[in-house]
């Protein structure tokens, strides 16, 4: 099964779910991907922090070498990380993230986080914040740098993650060339529906990350919400379809409007999670699932509060 391609504002295509590899381990994710393409994914998301680049790299070269697809059938996706924000470190840190792909170019190139940082030590990808001090610097000169990327033909589009409706306007009001995308945490315990449409009235793209909430994340506190796939009500839903509760969530955040790109290394749940565009979700389907948020944010990312650009605080979306 494929996923139907969503038009972004510069006229390109992106496949409406993708494959997440975040937290996929070494010796896991190169067969995650090879998986992936196989099954019928076109969309894989990286980012450069993930420290597995090269690895997925391998993966997508093998499944191109062996003729399942072409280059201009997928839509491969990674980010700039916040220690790269100076204009003069864009272009070069791009340039890395397709050395570490074996690749000419990305689909989408996006600003991991508005915060910029700077390392004082060798960067520790399992602590990616380990030795980091947070730094002013204007992520309007970032975005100078993302064009040039765009200029210069190494990414096909470049797009915004994790800002806020304030910084996303920002960058609207200076950019020469207008992001396409801001990926950002969604899940039935915080659908973003404000920052949804938000984005969307302004022709900007949602993808969402950890659409389950994220229960492998390191920094899990205990009392946090936790979304729960064995919750009666999502089986209940699920069964009327034939399906999973997790399919049920996928399909909620589909209708939601945004781009789900879940995680996975299991080959069945791989399998699975594409499989959510033979069913439609009622309104009444939907309400249930909307009982669900609560703005329990998973991933807060707090060893950047102290950055003058914090997305989360100090506004409504």
């Amino acid at each position: 099964m494929a996923a139907p391609l969503i038009s972004l504002n510069n006229g390109l295509k992106c496949p409406a779910l993708g494959l997440g590899t975040w937290l996929s381990a070494p010796g896991e994710v190169k067969e995650a991907v090879k998986c992936a393409i196989s099954i019928g994914y076109r969309h894989i998301d990286c980012a450069w922090l993930y420290g597995n680049e090269k690895e997925i790299g391998e993966g997508i070269r093998e499944k191109l070498n062996d003729g399942t697809v072409k280059r201009e059938d997928l839509f491969i996706v990674t980010k700039l990380w916040n220690t790269f924000h100076e204009r003069e470190k864009v272009v070069p840190a791009c340039r890395e993230s397709l050395k570490n792909f074996g690749l000419d170019y990305v689909d989408l190139y996006l600003v991991h986080w508005p915060c910029a940082q700077k390392h004082t030590g060798k960067i520790d990808f399992n602590l990616p914040f380990k030795d980091a001090v947070n730094i002013n610097y204007d992520f309007v000169d970032t975005w100078r740098g993302m064009e040039e990327c765009v200029n210069l033909g190494l990414a096909k589009s470049v797009g915004l993650s994790n800002f806020n409706s304030k910084q996303v306007q920002r960058i609207l009001d200076n950019a020469k060339i207008k992001p396409v995308m801001n990926q950002i945490e969604v899940s039935p315990n915080i659908n973003q529906k404000k920052l949804i449409k938000f984005c969307k009235d302004r022709d900007i793209e949602i993808t969402a990350y950890s659409p389950f909430g994220s229960p492998a994340r390191p920094w899990a506190k205990p009392g946090e919400p936790v979304v729960r796939l064995d919750d009666p009500k999502l089986i209940d839903i699920g069964k009327k379809y034939g399906k999973t509760s997790s399919q049920v969530i996928l399909r909620y955040l589909i209708q939601l409007g945004t781009i789900p790109i879940p995680k996975s290394s299991n080959k069945e749940r791989i399998k699975l999670n594409i499989q959510v565009f033979d069913f439609e979700l009622t309104a009444e389907d939907m309400k249930v699932l909307d009982c669900y948020n609560c703005d329990g944010r998973a991933v807060h990312a707090e060893e950047l509060k102290d950055s003058p650009d914090y997305p989360f605080k100090g506004v409504e979306f």
